[in-house]
């Protein structure tokens, strides 16, 4: 007798990520070359100085984190439950408190409809990931009505 393999789904929104990880290059790159530039110049009245340019590139590593820090969305689901990672918090639930997974054609991302009519955005998995976010989809349904069995 075989016991049948833990199925897990994991995904995360690559297409998000991609962007996230551009824009957080251009930003701490325009922000390097600004303060490499700030010494140059001057407005008359204020000299820039060294300690300038190094609160320049620290806001811009800093703006790049913050951009970096959009793009943390995950979901993790297996026969026990799903943890949906947004950008702001973190939800671990067992299936018992999902009714249904959702992912209507023109959202921008999924949703999980728990049992107690509430809406639970699931922004790892995002339409413009195409086949990759029916996959992840498909796979929490199946968890889902398995957990149901």
């Amino acid at each position: 007798m075989t016991t049948p393999a833990l199925t897990t789904v994991s995904a995360t929104p690559r297409r998000q990520r991609i962007m996230c990880a551009v824009m957080a290059a251009v930003i701490f790159g325009v922000m390097l070359v600004v303060s490499i530039l700030l010494k140059t110049h001057t407005t008359g009245v204020i000299a820039f100085r060294t300690s300038d340019q190094v609160a320049t590139t620290g806001l811009g590593l800093a703006m790049a984190g913050a951009t970096l820090y959009l793009s943390r969305a995950r979901v993790d689901a297996d026969a026990s439950g799903v943890r949906v990672r947004n950008i702001v918090g973190t939800h671990t639930l067992p299936w018992e408190h999902v009714r249904a997974v959702r992912f209507d054609e023109d959202s921008p991302w999924a949703t999980l409809l728990l049992v107690d009519d509430d809406e639970l955005s699931v922004l790892a998995v995002q339409a413009a990931d195409g086949e990759r976010a029916v996959r992840a989809v498909e796979g929490m349904r199946t968890l889902l009505a398995a957990s149901r069995a």
